[in-house]
């Protein structure tokens, strides 16, 4: 008799053992992109977050599931997360080139650092944000997409915030 590898098995189980195994997450991003494009000013985008994950919720009876649930809503989480690395990376080198140009000048406080601060500050803020979220659903099957949830919201709210960051300057 042959072994299967451990992960062969696992990915067998979660197939089968799923009764929506067969069924894929309807994802797009379109009703988010097009809601950011038709928001007029920064309150009516950060009421965009959220829209795609929900549109994929109601798109495919998998959606209704709490697995369903933490697939739409994580998809769109990485996507705000992937535009919040993109601006916290071009604000960060705008800042570096800012802070050359007071070439060390006495009292100065370095931007990029103050950047750098300030996103560590705010990573530790989510997740224990997140955490008391998902705290409320007392170790329910609910906790799952409450975390996911909150970190989809608040990476959006943190991605729109570096992006009119770096608009204002």
């Amino acid at each position: 008799m042959t072994r299967q590898p451990k992960w062969a098995l696992l990915a067998a189980a979660l197939v089968l053992g799923t009764p929506a195994g067969a069924q894929e997450l309807v994802f797009n991003l379109y009703h988010t992109q097009s809601c950011l494009d038709a928001a007029p000013d920064p309150a009516a985008q950060r009421a965009c977050i959220g829209a795609s994950a929900n549109a994929c919720m109601s798109a495919t009876g998998m959606g209704g599931t709490t697995i369903g649930m933490s697939g739409c809503i994580d998809r769109e989480l990485g996507y705000w997360d992937g535009r919040l690395n993109d601006s916290y990376q071009r604000l960060r080198a705008r800042e570096r080139s800012e802070d050359a140009g007071y070439g060390g000048a006495a009292g100065y406080v370095s931007q990029a650092d103050a950047l750098r601060d300030m996103q560590r500050a705010w990573i530790a803020f989510r997740d224990a944000t997140c955490a008391y979220e998902r705290a409320q659903w007392g170790g329910g099957t609910g906790g799952g997409p409450a975390t996911v949830g909150c970190l989809m919201r608040m990476t959006g709210e943190q991605t729109l915030y570096l992006e009119q960051m770096a608009v204002d300057y």
